[in-house]
Parts: structure tokens; C-alpha cells; sequence
């Protein structure tokens, strides 16, 4: 394929080589003092190549910088990469990296980072990595300011997965030969980005300061942010409403009283930023775990629940329900389909039982067919609420459900590292393309005991990882289409998963806020652009 005709293909699916218009500066003197943040839970580490849990993700995102960053409507933009260009077929880019830029230690970055971060830690250890960076094989570095990438084979996903959020640039010099997932620097990140750790009260807050040297000038405008851990969730809205805290990120405060806080004349919903991530709420079930490995037991659990009840009345309308694993968000490109098994019938809790006769569990005693656990998600109090709504659905069907909430290190350790659970509530992204967030839960080479929020479902189906292995290469953007629409049926038939709410990951703010959302990456991008006024 020659390059004008690759670009083109590119272009199509939304993808750029060149890049884009730098964001309207405020004034100089628009300077802020310290923003205050309330966040849940405590994340358990601040390094985000290495865990893409929410918490750690909105802090990580400060302190590094990606590659690139992207637009509103996920065109890649300049970022420690200043330009870059493609040859032989799409299988090399070259990334020319922006000079003058320094560690927080004053060590230099250089294309030697580049090599080492997308190589050895975030390929290896960010839940994203092998769906972001596939088929990367290596990274040249002629010099200290160009990065080439060599692929096995053209890769357009990834041109949408190299921001600070998918693949953090990390200090070479600070990891190489440590054990990556212990290296102390996971707790006391030293970046490249707009603010730098300054301290960690533990079960209080995190606060980042501003960095002096940052390579955008004049930014950040903020001096400071500082995240706070409120363990109540009345508390943390109580101090939005009396301005102690400026701004709430999603799931901190309960969507009730989001809807009440909003309508105060000195708060609002800072919506937006949230559509590119293409969050979609979900139940993990251990497909391992007997009668979880049966697929008619999986079924019957995802019709017995009415997702249009949780987002109205659980969630109060942030979000609509999910008709499979990959979000409507994709509908403008033609990758999402509803043309799936729909769970969302009129005879539903009648097909739930019928399939539970089926597969051999017979009501007993008290008309119990079996037992499960939830582990709850430590993401606030509305996932124990749509915990007990579901032990109301599911005694409707025979089963009983019971409810486990533990500490967010606790429920990692329990479900992802030790494989010791029925099924857990959570939400997954899917990014600016489902090869990148969605894939990772779905293929046998994503089982991978011990790295979190990856395919703990443990699913293997060797048709269904064909299809994600030709939706990563096909280049023909009708065609790719009609695969991605074969995965959703193909998955939705043999439900691993239950697949919830199409999520609106909404903040609440004080208007003092100004520029909270400038980006696709919503609260998860650098903030370097965030002032206060007033």
C-alpha cells in the first residue's frame, strides 16, 4: 500500500500522522492557587504504566506524559513527541521527541526512555499494553531525539493508544533492572509531566505540586492539586457543597445527590471528556468456577437483572443500559452493533429460569437452586447498592447472592492476583478503539494471573480470539466493521461477562473551576490547562 493511500485509510478510521492546533491560551496572569480534588478509593500505587485502576490513573496522568495526546475527537496531538511519520506500509513510525524536556530528577528524557517504556514496562506490565502496542517489536533509537517504532505488521490502534493514560513514558534510569512492579519509584513517581509528587499522607491525601520546569510555557496554571480520600460519602459531598473541595470525580459523590448538587447556583456537572474512554459498566464472572462454566448459567444471570431499572433508579440516568461489551459510542464508525442476543425482553426472568432448569439446578429448599458471591468494586457506596438490587433479582431465579465488600488492595489481591471469586462488579474502558481497552478482557493471551484488569473472566475461545487478531490488522474500514459485529454476537452469546451500563463518567465542580475538560481523556488528561478563579 503506498503512504497517500495508507493516510487515507487512516483518516478514515480516525487516526492522523501530522500534528494538530495547540489549545487557546488563557491570559498570563490567569494563575491559580491550589485545586482540591476528591477522589475514591485510595489508589494503591501512583505509577499508572503498571495498573489502570481509576484513582491511579487520574493521579498518573499528571506526573507523566505520553507520546501523544488527543484531541475531542481523538486526532493525535503533539506531546513528547513533536512530529511524527510513517513508512513501509504502516509497520514504522518515527517519532521526532521534543528537545529541552527533563526528569523531576533534572535528568534529561531521551529516546532511551522512549525504548525502554513502551518495551519492557507498559507491553509487559499496563493491563493495555499488549492491546495498545500488539504488534510492537521494537524501538530505534538513532538518536536521543527520535523513537522508531518497528511493527510485525500495520497497527492503526495504535496511533490512539500512546497518551500518558495508555502508555506513560517512564524514567529509564530509575527502573531498568529492578523488579518493575515493586520499584519503589510506583509510590514516588518521577515524571515528565506538569506536576510532581510532593508527599502522601496515607488514608488522608496526595498532594502534587507544580512543575517549574514543564515543558509547555507558562503551565500548568495551578500551583497545586491536592487529592483528598473522604471515606464518607456524605462527607465528600457535604465539602464540595461548602466549598472546602473543589471538584468531585465520578463515583466519589452518589448520583443522587449529583443531581441535587448540580442544580446549586456555585456547582455544576463538568461534563464531556468521558465519551473517548467509552466506559461501560459490567459483572466479571469466574467462567472457571462451576456452575459459572456454564454458559446457560452465565445467560441466565445477565437476563434475571433490568439494567434500565439500575440506570434510573441506582445510577439516576448517568448512562444508559449496555446491550454487549462494546459501547454505542462506536456507532459513528460503523463498529457497534445491537444486533446481538438482547437480554432486555419481556419474558426474561421466565428464559433466566428455564435455562437454569436446563442446565440441571433444580429449585431446593426455600427454592434455592445455588449459591454465589459478589465481590462488591471499591468504588463507592452505589456498587453495594446495585449489589443488593441484584440479590433481589437473582432470588427471583433461585439463586442467592451474597455480598463481599473489602478494601481496594483486598479485592485485587482476591480477584485479580489470586482468582478467588464468583463474580465482582466493575467497569472497564474501551478507548478511541475496542482493540485497545475492550480486547484485553476477552483473548487467551490476556490471562495474565496477576496484573489487574485484564481477562480475569478467564475466557478462551479460539474463535473468538481469531476474530480480535483479524480486527487488529484489517485495514478496510467496512470490513472491520462486519468483524467487530461478529465479536459482539459471538461474545454476548457466550456471556463471560454481564455487561451492565454504557457509563456517563461525569465530574461535579465548582465554577471557580475553569478548563477542568480540555481533552478526549476528560479528568484523566495532564490538568495542565486547569485555573481557579476568584
Amino acid at each position: 500500500m503506498q503512504r497517500r493511500d495508507l493516510l487515507a485509510t487512516m483518516a478514515a478510521i480516525g487516526l492522523g500522522a501530522t500534528s494538530g492546533a495547540r489549545a487557546q491560551q488563557p491570559a498570563a496572569d490567569a494563575r491559580g492557587n491550589t485545586l482540591v480534588v476528591v477522589t475514591t478509593p485510595e489508589p494503591t500505587v501512583l505509577t499508572n504504566a503498571i495498573n489502570s485502576a481509576p484513582s491511579v490513573a487520574e493521579l498518573g496522568t499528571k506526573i507523566y506524559d505520553g507520546l501523544l495526546e488527543y484531541d475531542m475527537g481523538m486526532q493525535p496531538q503533539p506531546s513528547l513527541a513533536e512530529s511524527w511519520e510513517m513508512s513501509d506500509g504502516g509497520k514504522s513510525i518515527a517519532f521526532r521527541l521534543r528537545r529541552g524536556v527533563t526528569w523531576h530528577d533534572g535528568r534529561p528524557f531521551t529516546s532511551a526512555d522512549v525504548a525502554f517504556s513502551l518495551l519492557e514496562v507498559v507491553k509487559k506490565f499496563h493491563p493495555r499494553g499488549p492491546g495498545n502496542l500488539g504488534p510492537l517489536r521494537a524501538v530505534d533509537t538513532p538518536d536521543e531525539h527520535t523513537a522508531v517504532l518497528r511493527l510485525e505488521h500495520p497497527y492503526p490502534p495504535m496511533m490512539k493508544g500512546l497518551s500518558s493514560l495508555e502508555a506513560p513514558i517512564v524514567a529509564k534510569h530509575l527502573y531498568e533492572g529492578t523488579d518493575i512492579r515493586n520499584n519503589p519509584h510506583n509510590n514516588r513517581p518521577i515524571g515528565t509531566g506538569p506536576f510532581r509528587f510532593a508527599s502522601w499522607e496515607r488514608g488522608a491525601s496526595i498532594t502534587l505540586e507544580k512543575n517549574p520546569n514543564y515543558w509547555r510555557p507558562g503551565r500548568p496554571y495551578l500551583d497545586r492539586i491536592i487529592f483528598r480520600f473522604i471515606n464518607d460519602p456524605a462527607t465528600r459531598a457535604a465539602a464540595l457543597e461548602s466549598g472546602e473541595v473543589d471538584v468531585a470525580f465520578f463515583g466519589t459523590i452518589t448520583p443522587a445527590e449529583m443531581r441535587r448538587l448540580g442544580a446549586l447556583p456555585h456547582l455544576e456537572i463538568a461534563r464531556g471528556g468521558y465519551e473517548a474512554l467509552a466506559p461501560v459498566m459490567l459483572m466479571e464472572l469466574n467462567t472457571r468456577k462451576p456452575p459459572l462454566d456454564d454458559r446457560r448459567v452465565r445467560q441466565a444471570l445477565a437476563y434475571a437483572i433490568d439494567r434500565k431499572f439500575i440506570v434510573d433508579n441506582i445510577w439516576y440516568g448517568f448512562g444508559k443500559p449496555a446491550v454487549g461489551p462494546i459501547s454505542s459510542v462506536y456507532a459513528p464508525s460503523g463498529l457497534f452493533t445491537d444486533d446481538v442476543l438482547r437480554f432486555d425482553v419481556p419474558d426474561r426472568i421466565e428464559r433466566a429460569n428455564a435455562l437454569l432448569d436446563a442446565a440441571g439446578y433444580r429449585r431446593g429448599r426455600g427454592g434455592i437452586r445455588f449459591e454465589l458471591t459478589q465481590d462488591v468494586g471499591p468504588y463507592g457506596e452505589d456498587y453495594r447498592r446495585m449489589g443488593e438490587y441484584m440479590r433481589q433479582a437473582y432470588a427471583r431465579i433461585g439463586v442467592r447472592l451474597n455480598l463481599r465488600s473489602t478494601d481496594q488492595a483486598s479485592y485485587v489481591r482476591r480477584v485479580y492476583m489470586e482468582y478467588d471469586f464468583d463474580m465482582t462488579s466493575g467497569w472497564y474502558v474501551g478507548m478511541g478503539d475496542p482493540t485497545l481497552g475492550v480486547q484485553r478482557q476477552f483473548v487467551t493471551s490476556n490471562i495474565r494471573q496477576g496484573i489487574p484488569f485484564n481477562n480475569v473472566a478467564r475466557y478462551s475461545d479460539p474463535e473468538n480470539d481469531q476474530l480480535w487478531a483479524q480486527a487488529a490488522v484489517e485495514m478496510d474500514p467496512a470490513a472491520r466493521a462486519r468483524i467487530f459485529h461478529a465479536i459482539q454476537r459471538k461474545l454476548v452469546e457466550d456471556s463471560p461477562l454481564i455487561w451492565i451500563m454504557e457509563m456517563e463518567l461525569v465530574a461535579l465542580q465548582n465554577r471557580r473551576v475553569k478548563n477542568l475538560i480540555t481533552s478526549a481523556l476528560g479528568v484523566r488528561g495532564g490538568l495542565y490547562e486547569t485555573r481557579l478563579e476568584g
